[in-house]
């Protein structure tokens, strides 16, 4: 029987083809291949389609996310606040310009950062939060922004797997000084190879952001300060043009394969929890993760019958070997290390047939019932 992928790019790249073409072989004919015209287009598009004034396009979303940092002279000595259920380029960045992150645990029905739990790990040398908007599904942002003006915090939002979500009718990324997109390829809007996006609505912050991504030049061969190599290449910017025009029927088609997954799982929820969804968001599902019993055998049992799943993220950032010396120990994060042992992501794309999410869906069933026995 044919494979279920846990993502499938060949399919969506079958879709849109001879558009991809057309847009690839434009670039080769104008032999502009650094900070050319669809570059320079896309990041209008993207901001319009953020309803952000500015964006700026650079190497990665791990760039997107240091270089935000760095905008906002966020720097040794510092400390910004975030979650430990994530990517580690979010601590990452937040390393590589000398800061130190602070983990606040996650809330257990989102996977998002609790935001009740914030304000009481705020010091003196906080400078910035940065919520996650994990899975496709916007943070909780009001709390946020209201703790972030309190204390005069920046906020910069790591929109990496949430583009196009929704939170009370706003753009996930649209809320901070900042929002950080990535266009690695597995995500809902994805390029061939590396790339990122910054929005935001600070003139100030865009101008320095600009600077900063080519080597902190203004005008060529005139620094102003030390800065990146880190641009938006112009093969993949008019290749996410191309994709950014399906984006929101790719997304609609997302939520649609998960609202059959939800139906499927009924008459499973002893065993498997759905995603949950605040009724004031807009969820984008880049993946469908379930809360799993017998999670590892599960998994194995499925891969045997040629379906993909995977694990984001077995190990919490705050138990990782690279933050040991944070001084983090098991228990200080319960919610983050809970999920960790449960969860688990299913085959998620706009491609997907009902009749590969029923064989899915039957196969997780034929496990429970031989585990009950």
């Amino acid at each position: 029987m044919k494979p279920v992928p846990l993502l499938d790019l060949k399919g969506q790249y079958k879709s849109i083809k001879p558009e991809i073409k057309k847009a690839i072989d434009e670039v080769l004919t104008k032999g502009r291949f650094v900070l050319g015209d669809n570059v320079s287009k896309l990041e209008e598009e993207i901001a319009a389609y953020c309803n952000s004034k500015y964006a700026v396009g650079v190497a990665s979303g791990t760039d997107a996310l240091e270089l935000s940092l760095a905008a906002m002279d966020i720097a040794n000595g510092d400390e910004v606040i975030t979650t430990p259920y994530t990517f580690i380029a979010t601590t990452e960045s937040v390393c590589k310009v000398g800061a130190k992150p602070v983990f606040v645990d996650i809330d257990a029905k989102t996977f998002n950062i609790d935001p009740q739990q914030i304000e009481r790990k705020i010091t003196k040398k906080t400078k910035a939060i940065i919520p996650v908007h994990l899975y496709g599904q916007a943070c909780d942002m009001t709390p946020i922004m209201k703790i972030a003006k309190k204390h005069n915090l920046r906020v910069i939002e790591d929109t990496a797997q949430s583009i196009g979500a929704e939170y009370k009718g706003k753009k996930a990324g649209s809320f901070g000084d900042t929002g950080t997109f990535s266009f690695f390829p597995s995500k809902n809007l994805g390029a061939y190879g590396d790339g990122g996006m910054i929005v935001t609505n600070s003139k100030k912050i865009y101008e320095q952001l600009r600077i900063l991504r080519s080597h902190g030049c203004q005008k060529k061969y005139h620094h102003l300060i030390n800065g990146y190599n880190s641009r938006l290449d112009e093969m993949q910017a008019a290749i996410l043009r191309v994709k950014l025009r399906y984006l929101d029927k790719w997304n609609a088609a997302r939520d649609k394969n998960a609202q059959y997954y939800n139906q499927l799982f009924k008459g499973l929820d002893q065993e498997c929890i759905v995603p949950f969804k605040p009724k004031e968001n807009k969820h984008v599902f880049y993946l469908y993760t379930i809360k799993a019993h017998l999670r590892d055998e599960l998994s194995a049992h499925l891969k045997a019958k040629g379906i993909s799943s995977a694990v984001y993220y077995p190990i919490p950032l705050h138990l990782q070997e690279v933050y040991k010396k944070l001084k983090y120990k098991k228990g200080s994060m319960p919610v983050s290390e809970e999920a960790s042992k449960y969860i688990l992501s299913l085959p998620m794309y706009p491609e997907l047939t009902k009749s590969e999410q029923q064989r899915v869906v039957n196969e997780i069933a034929n496990f429970y019932r031989k585990a009950a026995k």
